[in-house]
């Protein structure tokens, strides 16, 4: 499943290829490793191995990034980051409208992330995320700042993949539910 934006030459879509893999890893490469410091080791981690990875392109040239995890009650979104001159609202909102949708046809209805306070607000005000009341800000070896915990509700989707979904749907590729496979037969 692939969105493109109404309004310009954005589009979204969840990482099925190795090619598309390496191009989110090259944009998390350079917004975590060159512009804030983070190291390699905490870049990428053994959670990229069974982590759903949306990749956001303007045209073919790869602009942003996300990984999803997937719990049994919530999802969460993680290592999400946009090229410096693709960094706004309304690219934001664009690419989350496509994550929050996905996440809901999983059957989600919660969805976790983790931020540093300045970009807390961000996830707050554009994106409707809230703050989860108790829990204890997180503090990484290094980093003055803490990461606190914020959550979105989301909508239910009106199709969700369901254990009553066929066969066939449990067998496509993820996120193209709707689209049957080549290997489908029409018997």
């Amino acid at each position: 499943m692939a969105e493109t934006n109404a309004y310009n030459h954005i589009r979204v879509e969840i990482i099925t290829e190795y090619e598309q893999l390496l191009h989110a890893f090259a944009v998390r490469s350079i917004c975590f490793m060159e512009e804030h410091g983070v190291p390699a080791r905490q870049t990428f981690d053994g959670n990229d191995y069974q982590a759903t990875h949306v990749i956001a392109y303007a045209h073919d040239e790869p602009i942003g990034t996300a990984r999803l995890r997937w719990f049994r009650e919530f999802a969460k979104m993680e290592r999400t980051c946009f090229r410096k001159e693709h960094r706004g609202p309304r690219v934001l909102q664009h690419c989350s409208r496509f994550i929050f949708d996905h996440v809901a046809q999983k059957g989600y209805e919660r969805l976790v992330t983790h931020a540093k306070p300045k970009y807390a607000r961000m996830w707050r005000g554009v994106l409707g995320f809230v703050p989860v009341d108790g829990k204890e800000p997180m503090y990484f070896e290094g980093e003055e700042e803490p990461y606190l915990e914020l959550v979105k509700c989301l909508d239910p989707h009106p199709r969700p993949v369901s254990e009553q979904a066929s066969i066939a749907v449990l067998f496509r590729v993820e996120g193209r539910w709707d689209k049957p496979s080549q290997f489908e037969s029409a018997v």
